[in-house]
C-alpha cells in the first residue's frame, strides 16, 4: 500500500486494473440479516478511499435490491469504480432454499437490460454468469454475452463457479477476464482443476467468501448464533457437530494472528492474497462487509507478509474442515468436476 491505498491487479489480459482487494456488496441488502443503510453507504465510500475499486453485486441479491442500492454510489463515482454484476441465478422470495438457474440467450438479454436499469448505468464493466445451467451449451450462453460486449452494454465477461472444462470452452468463444469462485482457508477445492485453467487462459481469480462467510473472523461460532433470515443457517459447515469441529480450527489461525498483532480475518485475507504468488495468477479477494472499520481492517491485510512456516500451518486447515460449503454442491464447480 502507498498512502494508505492498496495496490492493484489486472483482470485478464485486456481487463480493467482494479484494487487488489474488492468489496462484496451482497450483505448490504441480502443474506446476512438486517443491515444499516447509512453504515453500508459509508462503507462504500471508505472502501474507495482505500483503493478498493471492484464492487461486486448480482441481480439475485435481494431480487435486484442490491443493484438498486449501489446505483447512487455508482453515479457519484462512475469513472472511479468497476462494477461487477451477475445473471443466471434467482432465489424465490417464498422459498429462499430454492435456486433457479437459467443461461438461455433470451433470459440473458432480459437480465442485462434489467441490471442496467437498476444500476442506472450505460454499461456494466464486468458481467458474470452467476451459475451454470448444464442444459444450455456454454458456447451458446457466452456467445450471447459476447454480443452484449459488441453492443456496448458490457465491457468484460466473467464466469462464476465453472469447471476447468467449462472455462476453456467459454474462453474459446470470447476472452474471459475473471472467474469467481469460493476460495479461502476453509475452501480450496478449486485448486485442483479450476485455478490451473484460470492461469492457462490468462484470466484473474476473484475469490468470494475469503473469510469463510465470516466464520474465519470468529464473529460467530454456529448457525444458531445468526438471525433467522441469515442464509448461513442452511450451510452444513456451520451447523451441529460440523460447526463445533470447525471452530477448533480457528486456534491455528489465532496463533498466526498473535504473531502479527492481527485479527483472524486479516490472516485469512493475507493467506488469500498470497495465492497470487503461489499459483502465478492475479487473485482479487472480495470480502463482504457493511462497516467502514471492517474495510480498514480488511484492506490492511494486504500489508501482512506471512512466513513460510506460518503458511505451512495455515495450509493444513482445509483438509480438516467438516461439512460442504453448500447443502447442494451441484451448483458449484466442485460438484461437476
Amino acid at each position: 500500500m502507498t498512502d494508505g491505498r492498496i495496490t492493484t491487479a489486472k483482470l485478464g489480459a485486456d481487463g480493467p486494473e482494479v484494487g487488489v482487494q474488492g468489496l462484496g456488496c451482497m450483505g448490504m441488502s441480502f443474506g446476512y440479516g438486517p443491515a444499516d443503510a447509512d453504515a453500508s453507504r459509508a462503507t462504500l465510500e471508505r472502501a474507495l478511499e482505500r483503493g478498493v475499486t471492484l464492487y461486486d453485486t448480482a441481480d439475485a441479491y435481494g431480487a435486484g435490491e442490491n443493484e438498486r442500492f449501489l446505483a447512487p454510489f455508482l453515479k457519484a463515482h462512475r469513472d472511479e469504480v468497476v462494477i461487477a454484476t451477475k445473471f443466471g441465478l434467482s432465489i424465490p422470495p417464498d422459498d429462499p432454499s430454492r435456486r433457479i438457474i437459467r443461461n438461455d440467450p433470451p433470459y440473458i438479454r432480459r437480465a442485462v437490460e434489467a441490471s442496467l436499469k437498476r444500476l442506472d448505468v450505460d454499461v456494466i464493466d464486468l458481467y458474470y454468469m452467476h451459475r451454470r445451467d448444464v442444459d444450455v451449451p456454454i458456447e451458446e450462453s457466452v456467445g450471447t454475452m459476447a454480443d452484449l460486449v459488441r453492443e456496448g452494454k458490457v465491457r468484460h465477461l466473467g464466469l462464476s463457479e465453472v469447471t476447468a472444462g467449462e472455462l476453456r470452452a467459454a474462453h474459446a468463444v470470447h476472452p474471459i477476464a475473471a472467474v469467481q469462485s469460493e476460495w479461502s482457508l476453509f475452501s480450496r477445492d478449486i485448486e485442483a482443476h479450476v485455478v490451473p485453467a484460470v492461469r492457462e487462459v490468462g484470466a484473474a481469480l476473484v475469490a468470494y467468501s475469503p473469510l469463510g462467510r465470516g466464520f474465519l473472523t470468529g464473529s460467530f461460532a454456529r448457525a444458531e448464533d445468526l438471525s433467522a433470515d441469515d442464509f448461513r443457517r442452511r450451510q452444513p459447515r456451520f451447523t451441529g457437530r460440523n460447526a463445533t469441529a470447525n471452530a477448533t480450527l480457528l486456534e491455528l489461525i489465532r496463533a498466526v494472528a498473535k504473531a502479527h498483532d492481527a485479527t483472524l480475518g486479516q490472516i485469512a485475507l493475507a493467506w488469500a492474497h498470497r495465492r497470487a504468488e503461489v499459483h502465478g495468477l492475479p487473485v482479487v479477494p472480495i470480502p463482504g462487509t457493511r462497516t467502514p472499520s471492517r474495510v480498514e481492517e480488511n484492506t490492511a491485510a494486504t500489508g501482512i507478509d506471512l512466513t513460510d512456516e506460518q503458511l505451512e500451518i495455515l495450509d493444513g486447515i482445509a483438509a480438516q474442515v467438516t461439512g460442504d460449503r453448500y447443502a447442494d454442491m451441484a451448483f458449484t464447480s466442485a460438484g461437476r468436476e
